[in-house]
């Protein structure tokens, strides 16, 4: 009797662990398939957050939403709802693949912007270069915030990170037309001659972009939008951006410092050919340089004639003449904005000694902290650049993009001081001091005279009919982004 009792609750104590088991099993498919959906409307909310705008996911937990914004001129405005999709009739994709460093590829990626709206065409996110002698192998998305760039300027022009499917087998069949475009062409060009073949193989590949839109005499709505592009949309990435606001607070925690762009890297003396204080084997080696790059054309270079003509970037040793000169206060914090500066420290000895606060962003920061940036040239730039905007004083010794392009920002920014150094006059003085033809006091009044109007204040742009090269930049004073005609005017008879 009692063994049967023992088998019948046995048994029942089974039944009951079964379904004990399966209340466990439904139980957990239940949390699971609730763990799914929940989440998948996440991923679906935050996907459309940009299509629906803030408001709709407003009080979700930061870390499905969370974008750090930027602090740098227009990036420190509140966030504001997305524009709206402008209408338009598509004519065609354009697509560019934009050639030389960061500032060179970013006024270019402008161009390319205003480009694509005035022709009513569709834009591919820009391909970056990857062969030129940087070699930086980033993509658009590895430097910009691609998302921003494409919803801050959906009211101007339509802007697709690729192709779409059926236009891309196109491509892939080599229907598409690739060309470079003329140099310094006006707006006219494109709808003349580039439009008709967008529509004809509805894409086109613009293959070179450097310097393709004039500086001059284009539609003001043209003008203000390569304004837009560069000062708004093309906001770097989160990452590149807050290590731009560590080492920024960084400096700012011991006063006020000046950037100091000094473009005496090796490549920049190989291509130029200028070896002021380099001795034998250094003229040797950057003569090897150039002749290893076979599209640096210019082969057999004067480097006194280039030199005397102001053709040269400032040495070390000169920079700190001038900065003297300038009575640049000698405890001021010098941030160098530059790659590895030719001749080390023997070069640097002469500038270290008038200015020992001089810091790099490897000094200022960990080596954990750029260790994803290594070998990676643009973003390196991308965060000197950075820093540039916000410094007390801005000084490049050469004239090249990274130098045009940061003083025409910090002129939209306020006109910050920015000292452009005259390089011609400077290296007649600089030899006439050092040949004791002319004393100090002399020298340091000479250099201030000099430089008394090139401070990056308001200005209007140097035009030159026929000669597109030697006229004023318009990333460098792009004038009409920051003041109307009349107020420009007004402006540059105020001072």
């Amino acid at each position: 009797m009692t063994r049967h009792k023992t088998a019948a609750f046995g048994g029942e104590r089974l039944r009951n662990n079964g379904l004990v088991s399966r209340s466990r099993m439904r139980l957990w498919m239940i949390r699971a398939t609730t763990t799914v959906l929940l989440w998948t409307c996440v991923v679906q909310l935050t996907a459309l957050s940009e299509t629906w705008g803030p408001r709709v996911l407003k009080g979700w937990p930061s870390c499905f939403l969370h974008k750090p914004e930027p602090a740098f001129g227009l990036h420190s405005s509140p966030r504001i709802p997305l524009p709206p999709k402008r209408d338009y009739k598509n004519n065609g994709y354009l697509m560019v693949s934009c050639n030389g460093g960061l500032n060179q590829m970013r006024a270019a990626i402008c161009d390319m912007v205003a480009i694509a709206r005035s022709l009513n065409v569709t834009l591919i996110v820009p391909e970056l270069d990857k062969t030129s002698f940087w070699n930086d192998p980033s993509e658009f998305q590895d430097i910009f915030d691609v998302d921003h760039f494409i919803t801050s300027l959906r009211d101007e022009v339509r802007i697709l990170k690729e192709l779409p499917p059926r236009v891309k087998s196109r491509v892939e069949l080599g229907i598409i037309h690739t060309m470079p475009p003329i140099s310094w062409s006006d707006i006219s060009y494109y709808h003349n001659q580039v439009l008709p073949l967008i529509q004809r193989y509805k894409v086109v590949h613009l293959n070179r972009t450097d310097a393709r839109l004039a500086n001059n005499g284009q539609p003001l709505e043209i003008q203000r939008l390569r304004c837009r592009v560069n000062f708004s949309a093309l906001r770097f990435t989160p990452q590149i951006e807050e290590l731009g606001r560590k080492v920024i607070r960084i400096l700012r925690r011991n006063g006020p410092f000046l950037v100091l762009h000094l473009r005496y890297e090796m490549d920049m003396l190989a291509f130029s050919g200028c070896t002021q204080g380099c001795n034998s084997e250094e003229v040797e080696e950057l003569a090897s340089m150039r002749y290893a790059y076979p599209w640096w054309k210019e082969k057999v270079i004067d480097s006194d004639f280039k030199r005397k003509e102001g053709l040269c970037p400032l040495t070390p040793e000169e920079t700190a003449l001038v900065l003297r000169a300038l009575d640049v206060d000698p405890t001021i914090q010098i941030y160098i904005a530059a790659g590895e500066i030719y001749g080390g420290k023997r070069r640097l000895s002469t500038l270290i000694s008038s200015y020992p606060n001089l810091v790099w962003k490897e000094t200022l920061l960990e080596p954990s902290d750029l260790m994803f940036f290594q070998n990676h040239s643009s973003q390196m730039a991308a965060l000197d650049y950075l820093v540039s905007l916000e410094s007390d004083i801005f000084v490049p010794t050469y004239d090249g993009n990274m130098a045009k392009v940061v003083e025409g920002h910090r002129r939209y920014l306020g006109y910050k001081k920015t000292i452009l150094v005259e390089r011609r006059l400077l290296v007649d003085l600089i030899d006439r001091y050092s040949s004791g033809s002319l004393n100090w006091d002399d020298f340091s009044s000479a250099v201030k005279l000099a430089h008394a109007d090139r401070m990056g204040k308001p200005r209007k742009r140097l035009a030159i009919p026929d000669r597109p090269k030697e006229e004023d930049y318009f990333y460098a004073n792009p004038w009409e982004c920051i003041h109307t005609s009349l107020d420009l005017e007004e402006v540059v008879n105020s001072v």
